[in-house]
């Protein structure tokens, strides 16, 4: 997918990759310096930390629904905040979570990249 034109398609893209697994399209849209603030734990978690649990299986989303999202461009620089709705398993504990969340993409030779996401999680 192309995540050239605009941060939503980056995004939507982001999302894509994470619920295939697909550890070469993230490798490609996330930030060397990409930092996650986990939504279940709150921790940090680095770019090659988030690519090796993915690879390995031990996490898998089986479903991330965007609710609602809203775009602030700052030249080069968007941040996006929304909601989803997630579900899948870690290890074999399944999970499922509704989150606000803020990502930060930065554009790098003409590429959104993701650099910061965070996550807090919504009680229902």
């Amino acid at each position: 997918m192309d995540n050239q034109s605009d941060p939503l398609a980056a995004e939507q893209w982001f999302f894509s990759s994470l619920i295939g697994r697909d550890v070469g399209a993230l490798d490609r849209i996330l930030g060397d310096d990409f930092l996650l603030i986990d939504v279940m734990t709150g921790s940090e978690v680095k770019k090659p930390e988030l690519l090796a649990v993915l690879r390995s299986g031990q996490l898998k989303f089986e479903a991330i629904e965007p609710v609602e999202s809203q775009v602030r461009l700052y030249g080069a620089t968007a941040v996006i905040t929304g909601r989803t709705q997630m579900s899948g398993r870690f290890g074999e504990t399944p999970f499922r979570a509704s989150s606000r969340y803020t990502h930060v993409f930065v554009k790098e030779q003409s590429q959104w990249r993701l650099v910061s996401a965070r996550g807090t999680r919504i009680n229902n």
